[in-house]
């Protein structure tokens, strides 16, 4: 569906927003970006609602190479319309996490290849594409939720193979990829742990802190209890269904 802004007003927008005093406070959070604006996400969600969905408009945007901009891309394109061709060369321009996750929870786990290209871009030796390979294996694991367990089984020897890469944000997304996994039910979260004692014992550093951080919250009581609770609330359901045939 066409978008209902054009890509100047769009820009001029952003430009009005831009704050110099929070572009300044951006690297405190580690944001990497090159002359940020410095605008927070509500703003940015809320232009990107007016704008509407506009793949040509997302095109444009991204192009323009500053870094709301690009948020914003990510946020009104159209999932429907997104190749391969265009994830690999997004892939390869992200050079900050917040555009590189954003992107990916906003689109491109949307797409029909998320699966294969967070297998794909895990491999990869730059530190955004592999980064944003586990980022896409945290959001497949937080909003696919119809996908099977044996989708979420493949990805865990990708994480242990890459458990030991001492890189900031891809350790991160490593850890992330395997909590989220492990907290979708009670069958992967033994799977995910089994994972983090193995990567624990392969002894790097970045291995060490990967499996110790995920560990400690796959076994903790808060992690369990919604397990526990979400089992019993999928016991009941087809419990439930089995009594409305049977006449009861």
């Amino acid at each position: 569906m066409a978008g209902r802004m054009g890509y100047s007003d769009v820009m001029a927008e952003l430009k009005s927003m831009a704050d110099p005093e929070a572009a300044k406070g951006m690297a405190y959070f580690g944001v990497r970006a090159k002359a940020p604006l410095g605008i927070s996400m509500p703003p940015l969600r809320a232009l990107a609602r007016r704008a509407g969905r506009d793949h040509a408009l997302a095109a444009r945007l991204w192009a323009s190479g500053v870094h709301e901009a690009r948020i914003l891309a990510g946020l009104v394109d159209e999932p429907g319309k997104v190749t391969e061709a265009q994830m690999d060369a997004w892939a390869r321009d992200f050079d900050s996490w917040d555009v590189c996750d954003g992107v990916c929870f906003s689109l491109f786990d949307k797409t029909p290849w998320a699966y294969e290209k967070a297998v794909e871009w895990a491999a990869s030796e730059q530190e955004y594409v592999r980064r944003v390979g586990f980022a896409m294996m945290a959001g497949l694991a937080l909003h696919d939720k119809a996908a099977p367990d044996s989708r979420f089984v493949e990805f865990l020897p990708v994480i242990e193979r890459h458990a030991g890469d001492d890189r900031n944000f891809v350790k991160k997304a490593v850890n992330w990829a395997l909590r989220q996994i492990g907290k979708r039910n009670a069958a992967l979260n033994g799977k995910a742990i089994a994972a983090g004692e193995r990567i624990r014992a392969q002894g790097s550093r970045a291995a060490r802190w990967v499996a110790a951080d995920a560990l400690r919250e796959l076994r903790s009581e808060a992690v369990q209890a919604r397990l526990r609770a979400k089992g019993e609330r999928k016991a009941v359901g087809p419990a439930k269904a089995g009594r409305r045939r049977g006449g009861r």
